[in-house]
């Protein structure tokens, strides 16, 4: 069944990186939102946390026009070879047809190998760790928790809220000062800003 707010797609495969996407998914979840799971095929993949996830569907089965984002995590994988590749293929997909895409961790590196990053502000681990990848965007990096340039959201592996923050921002499912009070609970643990979250 599809939510009424539409439906996330959350990119998963072997050593996918379970903590950095539990923000973003779980109140993407709260707020409407469907959140369906993509592999390279429908076999099982095991986390990098030793979790085994059945995808809802296989990656030659997704469609930009059903979505309202792809999100993709970061993976050993991405750095030890062109497994990965498919998913930043489809990110091109996504973004071409003006379906945003929100990329963190390792992630990064295979959007910057897709030339994904050449010609938009962006964020990673560290500047060098994208430079190793060939890449020609170099003047867009961004030292900063995580960044949105269009329909690219970037992310380092230390910033999990700041890129649930980014997308709840871009997909609008909350306003900016609830927004902001999400972001000071989570990141902060600002207890004052749960009163705020509440409506009150």
């Amino acid at each position: 069944m599809t939510s009424s707010a539409g439906t996330v797609h959350l990119a998963v495969y072997d050593t996918f990186a379970d903590w950095e996407t539990g923000h973003t998914t779980a109140h993407l979840a709260q707020n409407g939102y469907t959140v369906r799971t993509v592999g390279l095929s429908r076999e099982p993949v095991t986390t990098m946390g030793g979790l085994r996830i059945q995808p809802d569907l296989s990656l030659d089965e997704l469609r930009a026009q059903d979505s309202a984002l792809l999100i993709l995590t970061g993976a050993a994988e991405w750095d030890t070879g062109d497994g990965l590749a498919p998913f930043a293929r489809a990110a091109r997909g996504f973004l071409d047809a003006g379906v945003p895409v929100a990329a963190i961790c390792g992630a990064t590196a295979g959007l910057a190998r897709e030339g994904l990053l050449d010609d938009r502000a962006h964020t990673s681990a560290v500047s060098f760790y994208l430079a190793a990848t060939g890449y020609a965007g170099g003047a867009r990096y961004v030292d900063t928790d995580a960044v949105t340039d269009g329909g690219l959201i970037t992310a380092g592996p230390t910033e999990p809220v700041a890129f649930a923050r980014e997308v709840f921002a871009r997909l609008g499912v909350y306003d900016a000062k609830k927004l902001d009070a999400w972001y000071r609970l989570f990141h902060d643990s600002d207890a004052s800003a749960y009163e705020v979250l509440q409506g009150e």
